[in-house]
Order: C-alpha cells, then sequence, then structure tokens
C-alpha cells in the first residue's frame, strides 16, 4: 500500500492527519492526490454543493492594512466607496438570489467593525430577508462582539464569515493594524452567539506549504465547517500587485489537501476563481464541493446560471 493509499484510509476511517503528514501528502502525485481526495469528499459528502452569493454592503475607506485587499483606505486601487446601504438595498439582491436557487446570501462590509447603529440597520435588512425568502443569510461584519454576533442572530442570520486569510505565522506579513488572536476572538464569539462560522483563507500571499497546512488545522481545531479558499488577484495598487498567480494546478493541490484535513467541510471555492482557466471545474473534481457563484467584492465573478450548469454537467445537487 502507497503512503497515499495508507492516508486515505486513514482518513476514512476517522483518523486526522498529523501537520507532518499532510505536508507528506502535498508533495503526492497530483492526479492520485485529487482523484483521493475526491474519494474522501463522495464518502463524508456525496453529491451535496453548497452554493452561496455574496454582496458588497459597505465599500473602500477601511482603516485596516491588510496588503492584499483593494479596500483598504491606505492602498490606491479605485475600488468604490459608499457608506452601509439602506436595508432595502441590502436586502433586494437576496431575492434575486433566491430565486435563482442559491443557498445563502452573505452581506459583507469594509471596514475593521460595524458601528451599533450599522448593526442596527444590517439586522434590519436581515428581518427583510428573512420575510420575503427562504433563503440562509451570512453576514462578514468584521470582528464584532458577542451582544452583537447574538443581535445578528436574533434577526435571522445563520452565519458568520470571517477568514483567518493564512497561518499564524505568516499572519504578521499580512496585516499589521489588527491580529491572528483578533480573529480568533471574533470567531470564538459568533461560536457562542450560537452562529455557524465560515472561516478560510487566501493562497498566494507568499505564504509556504507549511503556512496552508497549519491554517487548516487550525479551522480544523475551531470545527468550522464552511472553508473559503480564495486565490489571490494581484490587484493594483496593493502592495501584493505583483505577485505571481498561483496556476489551476496549484489550487487543485490545495483543495485535495484541505479534504483530506477537513473531510466533511464543505470547502469553498471563493475569490479568484474566475482567474482559473477551467473556472475551477477540475478543483470540484479534487475535492472542492462548494463555492461563491456570482460577482465578488471589486471584482467580476460566474454567474449563478454559468455555475448551475456546470454543476448539474458534475453530478452535484445544490442543498443544504
Amino acid at each position: 500500500m502507497t503512503r497515499l493509499e495508507t492516508f486515505t484510509q486513514q482518513v476514512l476511517v476517522g483518523r486526522e492527519l498529523t501537520s507532518q503528514e499532510a505536508q507528506e501528502l502535498y508533495s503526492q502525485p497530483l492526479e492520485d492526490l485529487c482523484q483521493a481526495a475526491n474519494e474522501i469528499r463522495r464518502h463524508f459528502c456525496g453529491w451535496r454543493f453548497d452554493l452561496c452569493t455574496i454582496f458588497n454592503g459597505k465599500s473602500g475607506r477601511c482603516s485596516e492594512d491588510c496588503r492584499f485587499c483593494a479596500q483598504s483606505a491606505r492602498h490606491h486601487t479605485g475600488a468604490a466607496e459608499y457608506p452601509l446601504l439602506s436595508p432595502k438595498a441590502l436586502a433586494a439582491p437576496a431575492k434575486v438570489n433566491a430565486d435563482q436557487g442559491v443557498l445563502r446570501y452573505s452581506i459583507v462590509t469594509s471596514g475593521k467593525r460595524l458601528s451599533e447603529a450599522e448593526v442596527d440597520c444590517l439586522c434590519e435588512a436581515i428581518c427583510l430577508i428573512r420575510a420575503e425568502s427562504n433563503i440562509s443569510v451570512c453576514v462578514s461584519a468584521g470582528l464584532l462582539k458577542e451582544a452583537q454576533y447574538r443581535q445578528l442572530k436574533q434577526a435571522g442570520a445563520d452565519r458568520v464569515h470571517n477568514n483567518l486569510e493564512t497561518s499564524r505565522r505568516y499572519f504578521p506579513s499580512v496585516c499589521t493594524t489588527h491580529t491572528f488572536d483578533d480573529k480568533l476572538r471574533a470567531i470564538w464569539a459568533a461560536q457562542a452567539a450560537g452562529l455557524t462560522v465560515c472561516s478560510g483563507g487566501i493562497m498566494g500571499l507568499g505564504e509556504t506549504v507549511k503556512d496552508r497546512i497549519d491554517m487548516a488545522l487550525t479551522l480544523r481545531d475551531l470545527g468550522i465547517q464552511s472553508v473559503p479558499i480564495n486565490l489571490l488577484n494581484p490587484i493594483p495598487g496593493t502592495p501584493l500587485e505583483e505577485n505571481q498567480r498561483l496556476t489551476t494546478e496549484d489550487m487543485r493541490r490545495i483543495v485535495a489537501v484541505y479534504r483530506f484535513l477537513l473531510p466533511e467541510a464543505s470547502i469553498r471555492l471563493a475569490g479568484g476563481r474566475g482567474l482559473l482557466e477551467d473556472k475551477g471545474l477540475s478543483c470540484f473534481r479534487s475535492g472542492a464541493n462548494a463555492a461563491i457563484s456570482g460577482d465578488m467584492l471589486t471584482t467580476a465573478g460566474i454567474t449563478v446560471e454559468t455555475d448551475l450548469q456546470m454543476l448539474e454537467e458534475l453530478g452535484y445537487e445544490v442543498r443544504l
């Protein structure tokens, strides 16, 4: 039995791989690795596919210095700048997405955290969404406190998004205005409020393979079951504009290893998927079973109609 076969069988019976084993796994032949990851995906998740959309509810003027982000006030990218939209404007796209067959609608806001008044506005929007459709609601509103998360849950939100972005070791190379521990405290606060959490990171920031694995292991320790994997889009005007873009093969390998480490999770292709030659199709055959559809925050994405057609051809069923 090869090492890859050994690792596959161990995961299938419930054993968790160590960091050292994951690094060994990372170097396995790509096609064999992806085929094994897809076997694990079928075993734990079947053909269920989790499809969501995001909406840029508050854009630009962010105080934080995240080196990848077009919305930081410290970078000159030409990204749109506007305050938090009205509850009706925030709620309107959700009904459209629900009618298209999307499972979850996420309102994303720029900035370190929302003010109390902004949280009230967001809660009003969530109430409107829940009154008009059955679509699930996620919020990505920065580093909120437990009481604010409880307020969002009471309004009808069921999930919070808060990316770790990268490993603890590499995080200071990505952002200096808040810390990895700030991220963890926000995630713990959301979980304490009874919300599920969506958290992952960006690949291609300059991190090592070990950083990618360490982030996955932190997500495993946190019990995260929705894991967005973003491909860095090196946006002009950001400090990372010269970073070399990862290839489709790079992303397939990352997705496959994440499936081994997080066998029951929704491994979600997120920002940057449109940069891949096949728009992520090969990753959906390598262990991924979720995606963000439609436009991203500051860049164009892939239409819901295009994604639904691709998923049907792959044999997936879009459902929670």
